[in-house]
C-alpha cells in the first residue's frame, strides 16, 4: 500500500491511523533517509495507541518505552548501533516477542534479527512534488 502526504500533519495522521489498528506483538520497521518524517510518523503512531506523553526519537538511548496507551510501545532507533550484538545486550527478544508493539527506525541496520512477519514502512521524499511531500510505502512493496 502506498500513501502520499503533503505536509507533516498528514504524515502524523498516517501514523495515527496505523497506530489505531496496531495489534499486540506486531513489529513495524520504519525506514527512510534523515529528515523524511520518521519521528513525525512515530508520534502519530503513538497517539493512535493512546499515548499522550511526548514521543521523540531515542537516538542515543536506542529504545524508549511507552506504557500508557492501549498497548505498550517499544520505540527503537538503531541508527547509532554498532552491530547486532548490541541488540542482544538490550534484550531485544523480550520486546520483539511481547504483547506490546515495536516500532524500529533504521531497521535495515539489524535486518538479520527482524522477524519475517514484521511490517515494513518506507518514507521517501520527492522534491519535484513539493518540499513537504512524502511517499509512505507499507507492506511487501517496501521490501
Amino acid at each position: 500500500m502506498v500513501k502520499e502526504t503533503f505536509n507533516a500533519k498528514e504524515t502524523f495522521e498516517a501514523g495515527y491511523e496505523m497506530g489505531k489498528k496496531a495489534l499486540p506483538g506486531q513489529i513495524y520497521c520504519l525506514n527512510g533517509d534523515l529528515g523524511v518524517g520518521k519521528t513525525v510518523f512515530t508520534q502519530g503512531f503513538a497517539k493512535g495507541l493512546g499515548i499522550e506523553e511526548p514521543v521523540n526519537s531515542p537516538t542515543f538511548t536506542i529504545i524508549q518505552e511507552y506504557h500508557e496507551g492501549r498497548l505498550p510501545l517499544y520505540h527503537f532507533d538503531v541508527y547509532r548501533i554498532g552491530d547486532v550484538e548490541e541488540m542482544d545486550e538490550l534484550g531485544y527478544e523480550e520486546y520483539f516477542y511481547s504483547d506490546g508493539v515495536c516500532l524500529i527506525e533504521w531497521s535495515t541496520l539489524i535486518q538479520e534479527i527482524i522477524p519475517d512477519n514484521a511490517i515494513e514502512i518506507v518514507i521517501e521524499k520527492d522534491l519535484e512534488k513539493g518540499f513537504d511531500y512524502r511517499k509512505i510505502t507499507i507492506g511487501q512493496e517496501a521490501v
